[in-house]
């Protein structure tokens, strides 16, 4: 089984120019790792114009809508983490989260995510990962701990 999310589906980036940017970009890390069709990145920015993905402390967690379920080839999770904040609605978000979910496997990772992001020493630690491959061990040992 693919795990939800793989360490490959961890990136940093150095900038989006826009919410719509940023939004875009966690669609294509989860096109890329086989989760969703290319129509589903369209359902996540059309989510995005109904109702802020916006959580707190730098988080957004952007995912498409109920009636793009069909376009999910298997539940998965990306984490894009920027080096310069996105404004999100006026809302400073360095970390996005896409969701891809099929039934209920997604939600006990996105319930990890959300207590990661609500510790600030937790939230600085996903911040000041050096790299990718340590971002995704941090996860990892909060998951753990």
């Amino acid at each position: 089984m693919t795990e939800i999310l793989a360490p490959e589906d961890v990136v940093l980036a150095a900038s989006a120019a826009s919410k719509t940017d940023a939004v875009r970009e966690a669609g294509a890390v989860l096109v890329r790792a086989g989760a969703v069709e290319p129509a589903y990145v369209d359902a996540m920015l059309e989510r995005e114009r109904s109702m802020s993905t916006y959580m707190g402390n730098f988080l957004a967690i952007p995912h498409g809508t109920e009636e793009a379920k069909g376009a999910i080839t298997r539940s998965a999770l990306c984490l894009v983490r920027y080096d310069e904040p996105v404004d999100w609605d006026g809302e400073p978000v360095r970390v996005v989260v896409g969701i891809a979910g099929v039934g209920d496997e997604h939600l006990e990772i996105l319930s990890r995510i959300a207590l990661v992001f609500a510790d600030m020493e937790q939230v600085q630690r996903v911040l000041d990962a050096p790299t990718a491959a340590e971002l995704y061990a941090v996860l990892q040992q909060v998951n753990e701990e």
